[in-house]
């Protein structure tokens, strides 16, 4: 009997056999090859199982509304990103989220923070954005909000992500900072747990688009193509780039000159004009450009701002000083010392060992 298999039995050679020939049948009436016919067969599961999910969220959402009457936050679950979900991370993206740069599996990534988007889908900004493309969630209330938040996130825009510790899992500490800490530059790694909470921090996997990006590859691919045939370049624009080369070369020498010129001024207004100016004084700051040549001159400040110890750090550490200093000469402990506060008055004296002799039971303990 080549009926069909039961469910969880293997099927014979003679039931596989009546099945491809059933296939075989099916795919000739609907005029297509067996395997466009599969291919078919596969296309229509997967849109029925499709449509099966989105009326079984669709019915999730209306009795959540019935039960809580009005939108409830829905559960991220990450997939391709849609239309809407790109509208929304390319408004994102021309707002002013104060995006700072992290480290992401070795790549420098844009973090910013969720209170920032949340505020700008509540912004005039969306509500105009929203009349261009109407396509854009409507936000009502809170958990709106939130659900056009995570359109991010399950589309796979941008990920919820901690600050990581690189010696985590390490049964050793950390060892001892070395170097300058570059501000602001956190290593994050992603959280399993995507939420929408103001206090946590997202960063963008989409870049938004690269036409601009590549057409600025493309100039510069065209710039070092030009230079490189260079020597094929008519005589009139070769001699145009000579008189430039000098030109360059000139102002770089300006530059340099002027730089000698104002320490040398600085040196003799030093002595002429106490404290002395600074000619150009932001020339050599961390600062833009423009800003270095801001303002043209100033007074030379000799005591610039630092950190101040307060008065009463500075005299217990020379009381110290002292103390450690007598000991140290006299062979004998140092004096006690006491420290005022508003509140209390706290007394620190040397510690003094002494010898203690054992007792009578540890003695005997011994012998025994």
């Amino acid at each position: 009997m080549n009926g069909p298999p039961q469910p969880g039995q293997m099927p014979s050679p003679e039931q596989i056999a009546e099945m491809q020939r059933r296939l075989a049948i099916d795919a000739e009436r609907a005029g297509m090859t067996v395997p466009q016919f599969i291919e078919q067969l596969k296309r229509q599961a997967m849109e029925q199982q499709m449509r099966q999910q989105q009326m079984h969220q669709q019915q999730l959402q209306q009795q959540q509304q019935q039960q809580g009457g009005g939108a409830q936050p829905q559960q991220i679950l990450p997939g391709p990103p849609n239309p809407v979900a790109l509208a929304l991370a390319t408004f994102l993206r021309g707002q002013a989220l104060k995006p700072r740069t992290c480290i992401l599996n070795g790549e420098r990534k844009d973090m910013f923070k969720v209170k920032r988007a949340l505020r700008a889908l509540e912004s005039p900004a969306y509500a105009a954005a929203r009349k261009k493309n109407p396509a854009l969630p409507e936000i009502t209330d809170r958990a709106s909000l939130e659900n056009t938040f995570k359109l991010l996130p399950m589309s796979m825009l941008a990920l919820r992500v901690i600050k990581s510790d690189p010696h985590e899992g390490h049964d050793h500490a950390p060892p001892p900072k070395k170097g300058k800490r570059v501000k602001g530059l956190w290593t994050v790694k992603i959280e399993p747990q995507q939420e929408a909470q103001e206090d946590m921090y997202y960063v963008w996997l989409w870049e938004g688009s690269q036409v601009r990006r590549k057409v600025y590859a493309a100039l510069a691919l065209l710039l070092i193509f030009a230079v490189v045939l260079y020597p094929l370049w008519p005589a009139n624009l070769r001699m145009g780039v000579y008189y430039l080369s000098w030109g360059f070369l000139g102002f770089l020498g300006l530059f340099f000159a002027m730089a000698i010129f104002r320490v040398i001024l600085f040196a003799i207004t030093y002595f002429v004009l106490a404290p002395g100016f600074w000619l150009f004084p932001n020339l050599w700051e961390d600062v833009s450009v423009v800003e270095s040549f801001k303002p043209v001159w100033a007074w030379h400040d000799p005591n610039p701002k630092k950190g101040k110890k307060s008065k009463k750090s500075v005299a217990a550490s020379s009381s110290a000083a002292a103390g450690s200093l007598f000991s140290g000469t006299t062979g004998q402990p140092a004096p006690a010392t006491a420290t005022t506060t508003a509140t209390a008055t706290q007394i620190a004296s040397p510690v003094h060992h002494r010898y203690v002799g054992p007792r009578v039971e540890e003695l005997a303990s011994d012998e025994e």
